[in-house]
């Protein structure tokens, strides 16, 4: 593979390579490497990450005990912040079944602002010292005494907090987080930012960030309703490349806010809603008419089921075919049915989502199902179905939901909990690389072939096969004649490849140490 001015000019036999070698500025020889597109991850909350990778992580904690310890040491040792931050407690997975208290908080901190969001960022534990810094949050929806914040309570406490990381500190995190995912073979990122979730500066920030440094390329969404053209253009001036990613319909699961259509099977409620059909329509006719991708964060079937009725009454006024060649974009889409799918396929939605999660949440005693009950559980995440539609898929992580981890979001929908929804590794392995491109309107990227960004990464892998996971699965043949490329053998417990390089637009932005 040749490459010039930061796209690929030639790809072609190691023969015929020789006769280019006396002509370039460098040559990188292979030994055995795999080269792939540099994989993206359609879905990330980059400062967040970083203030996980840099601070306080609570997703190793294995129980309640263990946490406050953390917590504890954490305090010790960050004296003069401001606030207190950390991420990734999981109460559902600790043998107490609960998360801390605001009082085990409070003394663990000795009464220092602390914000603690949950494993799926939607709900939040927090000091007495934090709550002071809102007023009016008791009087929020999602606010309880003696349980973690959701909903507005949750958006509110969650924005003091932020507002409290100097910006010094927020590039600081905004760097970790990119080259942790350059590390992983990462050259693209979808940034879903919004009001509600880490603020114009911090979005901004970002997008400077990393116009003007090397690193993953960041695409930006702005999670904001619009309602005509001058809002439209708001957006526009932030440098988002869309008003969609967390646009908040529904909630979590796992905090009991994704909005169902029947009652939770361990509570007695349905979840939240956060916007109507009409909402839906509203802002997706506005974007559609002002050429701006729309998008919505939905993952309970009620929530999923107000998109779909949102979008056909866009398309009803404004002709089905314009709303399809927007390709607007739902974030999760994790309770689907066979109509919501047929809908997703018949408006041309790009399903935006997570593999790790049903790796992390589901099968039979998962979370998921504790959630939801066996029969429900299992038909969350349909990949299968979805493709067999002709949806779309963009793979992401959420990070720092779930880590930075491609292969083994390959690996997760190739050998999803449910063996229905399984689908093959190489159309797992387009959903993560050429898809996440598509999903922010470029057909020409994530493949390398002459003329696309030379965007790729080249990793240390083990035998390259042609592999489905059940044989319920059609398959391409194995034989080397059938032209099939072959990927590295994802087997669950088995070794995942290793990153050696990333380039992003012929610039390498990771190289492994000592390679």
């Amino acid at each position: 593979m040749v490459v010039e001015r930061g796209r690929v000019a030639w790809v072609g036999s190691e023969g015929a390579a020789d006769a280019f070698a006396d002509g370039v500025d460098e040559v990188v020889r292979l030994d055995g490497a795999l080269v792939t597109p540099a994989f993206t991850d359609a879905h990330v909350h980059l400062t967040a990450t970083g203030l996980a990778l840099t601070g306080l992580d609570l997703s190793g904690a294995r129980g309640l005990t263990e946490a406050l310890d953390l917590v504890r040491a954490h305090a010790a040792a960050r004296p003069g912040d401001r606030v207190l931050l950390g991420h990734g407690w999981d109460a559902a997975a600790w043998p107490e079944g609960r998360p801390p208290s605001r009082t085990e908080l409070e003394a663990a901190t000795g009464g220092r602002p602390l914000y603690l969001s949950r494993v799926d960022a939607h709900s939040a534990v927090v000091t007495g010292a934090l709550l002071d810094r809102v007023p009016g949050v008791t009087g929020l929806a999602g606010f309880r005494d003696d349980a973690p914040l959701t909903e507005d309570a949750h958006h509110a406490v969650r924005r003091a907090a932020l507002a409290a990381v100097t910006p010094g500190s927020r590039a600081d995190a905004q760097r970790a987080a990119r080259a942790h995912a350059a590390s992983r073979g990462i050259g693209s990122l979808h940034e879903c930012a919004g009001p509600d979730i880490s603020g114009e500066d911090d979005f901004t920030a970002l997008l400077g960030l990393a116009a003007a440094e090397p690193g993953p390329r960041v695409v930006g969404y702005w999670a904001e309703p619009v309602a005509n053209a001058k809002g439209a253009e708001r957006i526009r001036s932030l440098g988002a490349a869309g008003a969609a990613g967390d646009l908040f319909v529904d909630g979590s699961l796992g905090s009991h806010t994704a909005h169902l259509h029947e009652p939770y099977a361990d509570a007695p409620h349905t979840g939240a809603a956060h916007l109507t059909e009409a909402e839906v329509a509203a802002h997706v006719t506005a974007c559609t008419e002002a050429g701006l991708q729309a998008g919505f964060h939905a993952i309970g079937d009620a929530a999923l089921s107000t998109v779909v009725a949102g979008m056909r009454a866009a398309a009803a006024k404004l002709g089905l075919d314009r709303v399809r060649a927007a390709r607007h974009r739902v974030e999760h889409a994790e309770m689907l049915t066979p109509e919501t799918i047929a809908a997703f396929a018949e408006l041309a939605l790009t399903a935006s989502v997570q593999p790790a999660f049903d790796a992390a949440w589901g099968g039979e005693d998962g979370m998921y199902a504790r959630r939801l009950g066996a029969g429900r559980a299992r038909t969350l995440n349909p990949y299968a179905a979805l493709l067999r539609a002709g949806v779309p898929l963009a793979f992401g992580s959420d990070s720092p939901v779930t880590p930075f981890d491609p292969w083994g979001t390959v690996r997760a929908a190739a050998f999803h909990r449910t063996p229905g929804h399984r689908i093959t590794v190489r159309g797992a392995f387009t959903a993560h690389t050429r898809g996440g491109w598509r999903a922010a309107g470029r057909d020409d990227a994530g493949v390398l072939v002459p003329g696309a960004p030379a965007d790729y990464a080249v990793w240390e892998s083990g035998e390259l096969v042609v592999q489905t996971p059940d044989e319920r699965v059609a398959a391409w043949s194995t034989d080397p004649r059938s032209g099939t490329p072959g990927l590295p053998e994802l087997l669950p417990g088995g070794p995942l490849p290793v990153c050696l390089r990333t380039v992003v637009g012929g610039r390498t932005v990771y190289t492994r140490p000592n390679e």
